[in-house]
């Protein structure tokens, strides 16, 4: 089977992955473009869970301010290595990070589902329980329905968690885990900050 230049390019482009790996992943997957970029996609994932135990004291803070010039955005992002930290790959996935968190609503609120404020999770819980779609329904019911409509709440306003601006089929987690797998290295979103002028 004959893999075309400008599909392992499209591919390359798409999915951050190298060309040889690209033309690897089409022939193996016999051209066929939406299982190749799953199977990067997955070959990351595994790069990533690889390194997740490694140290990382290395990184930067970017900042970005959108194009409205009303938010802004700081998101410190570790890595192993210096080298890795200046190189275009990573600051590409600093700036994609920061314009996700300036463009996403509801805004994240914390890097992981773990810590995201236990008293804004607190106050939605009370607020759902207390709604008018709730009113005679059994308790255990009343619970079920609110854990379910919690998750979603958590997820929304985790960063790592959240649907990932520029690709809604993978999450921002996906979108550092596949840089991960590109560069080599072990790498976590450290804290963000996000102004938005009136907020």
């Amino acid at each position: 089977m004959t893999i075309s230049a400008k599909t392992v390019a499209e591919l390359r482009t798409k999915s951050g992955a190298g060309m040889m790996e690209c033309k690897k992943a089409l022939v193996s997957t016999e051209g066929d473009f939406d299982a190749a970029m799953d199977l990067l996609r997955k070959k990351g994932l595994k790069v990533a869970d690889k390194k997740a135990d490694r140290s990382t004291a290395e990184g930067r803070v970017y900042s970005y301010i959108h194009h409205n010039q009303k938010v802004g955005v700081l998101v410190e992002i570790a890595c192993e290595t210096d080298f890795v930290a200046r190189g275009e790959d990573f600051t590409a996935l600093c700036h994609d990070l920061c314009m996700h968190i300036a463009a996403t609503m509801p805004s994240p609120v914390s890097v992981s589902a773990d810590e995201v404020p236990s008293e804004l999770v607190e106050d939605e819980r009370n607020i759902l329980l207390g709604s008018e779609d709730m009113a005679g329904k059994p308790d255990d019911i009343k619970e079920k329905i609110v854990d379910g409509r919690m998750d979603k709440f958590i997820k929304e306003r985790a960063l790592l968690s959240q649907e990932y601006v520029k690709d809604p089929s993978m999450s921002v987690e996906d979108r550092v885990k596949t840089a991960i797998g590109k560069l080599g290295e072990n790498i976590k979103v450290s804290r963000f900050a996000r102004f938005e002028l009136g907020a």
